[in-house]
């Protein structure tokens, strides 16, 4: 039987598709190669595009590398935003619900491997990076799920399920220790979702985590 295949539609010259073409190239080059390797001719090159094209649409790597980073950073947020959403919106057991949003947490990891790929990068080369994109991608990005979390920890509180003292009632401290606790062993032991650890290991990492939450800001505990 014969078959066919279609033959992609060029795209139009100066179209937002052609637009888009050049951050996904973008997107894959950083991710593979890193901020100090990568370079235009690169990002050409992945997109099938002339390197003119590129810089038509980017004057240089230092905008591009901007636009991938808080694109990714605002789409995972995003996502984020929604898990927190969906997984606290309806508590029936506090410490199996807020384990259930620990493992959903994780799941940007998979989701957006090239995004998190290019933090990984971000360790190793901060110190070469354009000033103020750091701090840009944490604003975008950690600080705003951050954000939104602690709006959802909030209404737990309210509910008397949840508290973070009279004096310093902070549901962003709260957010921060909830992530770190829950969430950060396993992106720490994973590199980013890089080497993803066994199933047993990330629940056990979770479970413990939440108990440690639960612990810290139950009704009446000591904080």
């Amino acid at each position: 039987m014969t078959t066919y295949q279609a033959t992609p539609t060029p795209l139009r010259a100066g179209s937002a598709e052609e637009r888009q073409a050049v951050v996904r190239a973008a997107r894959a080059v950083f991710a593979r190669e890193g901020w100090t390797h990568a370079g235009v001719a690169d990002i050409a090159l992945e997109s099938g595009l002339d390197q003119a094209v590129v810089t038509h649409y980017f004057q240089d790597k230092e905008r591009l590398l901007l636009t991938v980073l808080l694109e990714g950073a605002a789409a995972v947020a995003a996502e984020l935003t929604v898990i927190a959403e969906n997984h606290l919106a309806e508590i029936t057991d506090l410490e199996q619900d807020l384990v259930a949003l620990g493992h959903a947490w994780l799941t940007p990891l998979a989701a957006f491997p090239e995004h998190f790929a290019i933090v990984r990068h971000l360790a190793a080369e901060v110190a070469a990076w354009p000033a103020g994109v750091v701090e840009m991608w944490r604003t975008a990005g950690p600080r705003q799920a951050t954000r939104e979390l602690a709006r959802r920890l909030d209404r737990l509180a309210e509910r008397g399920l949840l508290a973070f003292g009279d004096a310093g009632h902070d549901p962003e401290q709260a957010a921060e220790r909830f992530i770190q606790l829950v969430a950060g062993g396993v992106v720490q032991r994973s590199f980013h979702g890089a080497l993803p650890l066994a199933d047993f290991e990330t629940d056990a990492l979770v479970t413990a985590g939440v108990a440690d939450f639960v612990r810290l800001y139950r009704p009446g505990a000591d904080r």
